[in-house]
């Protein structure tokens, strides 16, 4: 069974805001959902240990399906550290979003040479909202990051303002994809909105998770 590996913040805290945040809920839910039945799924996190959810709206079947699983849960408290990690055993990595990413992804050297050396052995890299934060300092063994000249897609700079976080986040993720030579695209705001560009796939918002989940399904079984 071919294994893919979750990729989920452990930064909890919404800038000075003093409000909590964390991986979005069913930027993880929803892909697993597609993903779970047919390949092994393990999950790291910057820190490891128990990953903040954020987003947690029970009304989502899917959601409360997973949330209420006493096994599921014991994964997210448990996450992987970065260093437990043998890239090699992974024929995929996948970014889940959610604000706390935007802190605790960019910087991390451990998780981009992961998600590399995935991507250079012919795995799949995907991201969904502001997971694909994570793909910001992602290098290759040419020096190139891995975005530079390939098209995506991620939480906008104009969801982010009617979000009301643009003075929150450290920096805005669509120019930050487009300053590092990545081809952007979107779609309407809350638009489910995926791009396919070889094997790096990402979604716009959590209203993309599922897309991006089948996306990164049909690769894998092909």
């Amino acid at each position: 069974m071919k294994k893919i590996l979750f990729v989920v913040t452990s930064h909890d805290k919404l800038g000075d805001t003093g409000k909590a945040t964390g991986y979005y809920l069913s930027e993880v839910t929803h892909p697993w959902e597609v993903l779970g039945g047919d390949f092994e799924i393990s999950v790291v996190s910057p820190k490891g240990g128990e990953a903040p959810a954020d987003g947690v709206d029970l009304n989502d079947q899917i959601n409360k399906k997973f949330w209420n699983d006493p096994q599921w849960r014991k994964i997210m408290a448990n996450t992987l550290k970065p260093e437990d990690i043998k890239p090699e055993d992974y024929a995929a990595i996948f970014y889940a979003g959610g604000h706390g990413v935007m802190w605790d992804f960019p910087d991390n050297k451990a998780l981009a040479d992961i998600c590399s050396r995935i991507y250079m052995d012919g795995g799949i890299v995907s991201a969904v909202c502001h997971g694909p934060a994570g793909l910001l300092n992602v290098f290759l063994g040419d020096g190139k990051r891995l975005i530079d000249g390939h098209r995506l897609t991620s939480f906008s700079n104009e969801e982010e303002k009617l979000n009301g976080t643009v003075p929150v986040v450290p920096f805005l993720l669509q120019t930050q994809l487009e300053k590092d030579g990545a081809i952007y695209s979107c779609d309407k705001p809350w638009s489910d909105y995926v791009v396919v560009d070889g094997r790096l796939v990402t979604g716009q918002n959590p209203m993309s998770a599922t897309s991006v989940g089948k996306a990164v399904h049909k690769l894998l079984s092909e």
